[in-house]
């Protein structure tokens, strides 16, 4: 289901982590001959932080954190990996400069070059607003476990 779905935005390679006996790290190492050059992780599951980060090539892999955890997780490696000289970076927002930066994506969705409707499961209306936090709360954990 995921795969389906992650490829019609793109993705050339999908890993489902419960297909997999050992870490999908370890996998992602072997499929890429060890590690991948850049890892996004945007879902707030910790131990998709620490995989995004664990799968990156020592010497110049880069992960970036974009998903907020859950306040009480706690990121936990092994300092090899860093020392291994790999990067971790973090972002709210995606580093987006609301004043600056949002003109230029309401501008593309207006020509038609970002198609945001794909990316709208529910509708609700403002009344309802905590039935809309039940969905996203629902959706986050279901795709992080």
């Amino acid at each position: 289901m995921f795969s389906s779905t992650a490829k019609k935005f793109g993705v050339t390679e999908f890993v489902n982590p419960k297909d997999h006996d050992k870490p999908v790290h370890e996998v992602l190492a072997e499929m890429t001959n060890g590690g991948v050059d850049r890892s996004i992780e945007c879902t707030g599951s910790i131990n998709a932080m620490i995989s995004a980060f664990e799968c990156v090539h020592d010497g110049w892999g880069v992960a970036v954190l974009v998903g907020v955890p859950n306040k009480d997780d706690a990121f936990k490696t092994h300092p090899m990996n860093i020392l291994n000289e790999r990067t971790i970076k973090g972002t709210f927002f995606g580093n987006y400069k609301p004043r600056s930066d949002l003109p230029s994506v309401v501008e593309k969705y207006m020509n038609k070059e970002l198609e945001l409707e794909k990316f709208i499961t529910h509708e609700v209306s403002f009344s309802d607003i905590n039935k809309a936090f039940e969905y996203m709360l629902r959706d986050v954990v279901h795709c992080s476990s």
